[in-house]
């Protein structure tokens, strides 16, 4: 079988396109991610001796937090990106009856933006609960008399959390949040489902107008390939400077 690469020279701008789209879709949705597995990892980890205040973290705190990670770890990635762009954003970002935003500004960003939004929302939410599980065991991890250590010199529990438990179990996190981060680069594929113009759907846009598939989807293996490794290594400079910083 003789192969023809001409037809990926001819439309590399647009696998160039898809690698940048995948990569920023990744990233903000890593990054946001990050931020809401360190809040709910907290929240789950929320805790009252007695009275009111525990009633208030045990049905307000914890259980929605648990119901968050076990409704997006329990279910596949791929029914999450079309509940997102299917049924959420037309419930939130319609031109008619939106409940954030209407009228015109809506259809535009529905025809313009809608793709990417989705996308990068259900990214983001499935991200954060696996992120949250990585940051309740990764602060369980570090031995409670650090806590009350710190609460003795006179912290509140939130300075001890911010200044003295997270970033030490930081340390302990990063491998595990490498990991999920370079396996939302390679689910972000599923986007183009949706009709984001990431790597997947430009392999796909190949493969339709050539039928030829060894091509287009050996090329963006190939792609996926060269980004996780190069991540890969990215992360593993950044643990051996934080082993550094530690010593």
């Amino acid at each position: 079988m003789e192969m023809r690469w001409e037809m990926i020279a001819e439309y590399a701008p647009l696998f160039i396109d898809g690698a940048v789209m995948t990569l920023v879709i990744t990233l903000i949705a890593v990054v946001f991610g990050t931020l809401i597995g360190l809040f709910m990892g907290m929240a789950r980890l929320a805790y009252a001796p007695h009275g009111f205040a525990r009633f208030f973290l045990n049905y307000f705190v914890k259980w929605p937090a648990t119901a968050y990670v076990t409704f997006f770890r329990g279910t596949p990635l791929f029914v999450q990106i079309l509940l997102a762009h299917f049924a959420l954003m037309p419930m939130l970002i319609h031109p008619v009856d939106g409940m954030l935003i209407d009228g015109d500004l809506a259809r535009e960003i529905r025809q313009n933006y809608g793709a990417f939004i989705s996308g990068l929302l259900a990214l983001t939410l499935n991200a954060g609960a696996y992120i949250t599980e990585i940051f309740r065991a990764g602060i369980q991890s570090i031995d409670k008399g650090q806590v009350e250590a710190a609460r003795s010199l006179g912290l509140t529990y939130g300075q001890a959390m911010r200044f003295v438990i997270v970033p030490q179990a930081f340390r302990r996190m990063l491998p595990p949040l490498g990991n999920e981060a370079i396996m939302l680069l390679k689910d972000s594929s599923l986007v183009s489902a949706i009709g984001l113009a990431e790597l997947a759907f430009a392999a796909r846009t190949v493969a339709g107008v050539y039928s030829r598939y060894w091509e287009p989807y050996l090329t963006i293996s190939f792609m996926y390939l060269a980004l996780t490794m190069l991540m890969a290594w990215g992360l593993s400079k950044l643990e051996k400077h934080y082993q550094v910083a530690s010593r």
